[in-house]
C-alpha cells in the first residue's frame, strides 16, 4: 500500500501480465481523504491488447500511515466521459453567475 498519495496507482499485475495499465493521473485533493482520478486501460486476455481507455475517480483514506481505498466510481466509456463534464460545466456556469 501507498505511504503518499504520489505512490497511489491503479496499475496492476496478475500472474506476472499488467492487467490494468495506468495512463495518468491527477491528485484532486490530498490529506488524511485525499481524491484522485486515474486514466486506465484494461487488458483483454482474449486479445492480448489493451482496450479502450477507461477513467476513475478514487477516494483514499490514510490510516496507520498508509493510503486505502475507501471508495471508487468508474467512467466506462468516453461518451459517459463527456455527459459527465457537460454536467459539472453547466453547473459550474451557473454557480458563477
Amino acid at each position: 500500500m501507498a505511504s503518499t498519495v504520489d505512490e497511489l496507482t491503479v496499475n496492476y499485475t496478475e500472474n506476472g501480465a499488467l492487467v490494468v495499465k495506468e495512463l495518468d493521473k491527477v491528485i484532486l485533493t490530498k490529506g488524511a481523504w485525499s481524491t484522485v482520478i486515474f486514466k486506465y486501460q484494461d487488458l483483454d486476455r482474449k486479445k492480448n491488447e489493451y482496450g479502450p481507455v477507461k477513467f476513475t475517480i478514487r477516494r483514499y483514506q490514510k490510516r496507520e500511515g498508509e493510503y486505502k481505498p475507501k471508495s471508487k466510481f468508474t467512467v466506462s466509456s468516453l461518451d459517459q466521459a463527456k455527459k459527465v463534464i457537460e454536467a459539472l460545466q453547466k453547473w459550474i456556469a451557473e454557480e458563477e453567475k
